[in-house]
């Protein structure tokens, strides 16, 4: 784990994702009032949270687990003049405990898939008010058959991935309805996220270049980025737009 953040410190995200996205999720979620109450679940470092606050007047509390994360965004919320707005609590996404109807928006970038999409939708329910919308965006096949390489990969690092048709079935089963739902651009997975990735491996493995098992790590996570090179047409993260009925 110390590695692993090691190879995640103080990159502009832990997923992919870009503003464009963000906006045009939220634009989705109509009808939210003036001062309407977010929360940002698995906010990372919160590029996302502070484009939420820029595009709107809500109130947002952002959650994550890992205190540095949380502590670059308050920097980021400091110096944007957004710290007013933008609540932080270092809390799991697993123990969650807030009020009924708690909130009119519930967000979440690249995240859902650490408690499972269909539990996800499930546990967080209850925290929106009666017509409260949720934005996730998820990890999916986007075309039947993938070719093996592909599919066995992420059945090794992710078996709980679905394709599109079968997440949209969950949100419909779950007692959602569906607003709306698009494919992040592959821009999306490069810029802020794969790019410095790959520039950060290069140099952990020079820094670990007589350590086995951190070579192995650092491998394991650059092929992570020549899957998706190689395979982008048949995965890709889709964000889902649904409100409760």
């Amino acid at each position: 784990m110390d590695l692993f953040f090691e190879l995640h410190l103080d990159l502009p995200r832990e997923g992919p994702g870009d503003a464009a996205s963000t906006r045009r999720a939220f634009s989705l979620m109509a009808g939210l009032p003036a001062q309407a109450r977010l929360l940002d679940i698995g906010c990372g470092p919160g590029l996302q949270t502070i484009e939420l606050a820029q595009i709107s007047s809500a109130s947002i509390l952002a959650l994550d687990n890992h205190q540095p994360f949380l502590d670059a965004l308050a920097r980021q919320a400091k110096q944007a003049g957004l710290a007013d707005r933008i609540s932080i609590r270092n809390q799991s996404m697993l123990a969650l405990d807030f009020e009924p109807g708690s909130f009119d928006a519930i967000w979440s970038e690249g995240a859902i898939y650490i408690i499972g999409f269909e539990k996800g939708l499930r546990e967080w329910q209850p925290f929106l008010k009666k017509g409260g919308y949720l934005a996730v965006s998820e990890l999916s096949w986007l075309k039947p058959e993938p070719p093996l390489e592909a599919k066995t990969f992420w059945d090794e690092n992710y078996p709980g991935m679905h394709t599109l048709e079968e997440n949209l079935a969950i949100l419909q089963k779950t007692g959602y309805r569906e607003i709306g739902h698009f494919t992040l651009p592959e821009s999306a997975w490069w810029q802020d996220y794969y790019t410095p990735l790959e520039q950060r491996i290069t140099v952990l493995k020079e820094k670990y270049r007589v350590n086995p098992a951190a070579q192995a790590f650092l491998q394991d996570s650059q092929r992570e980025t020549e899957m998706y090179r190689k395979y982008s047409e048949w995965y890709g993260y889709e964000f889902y737009v649904m409100q409760t009925q």
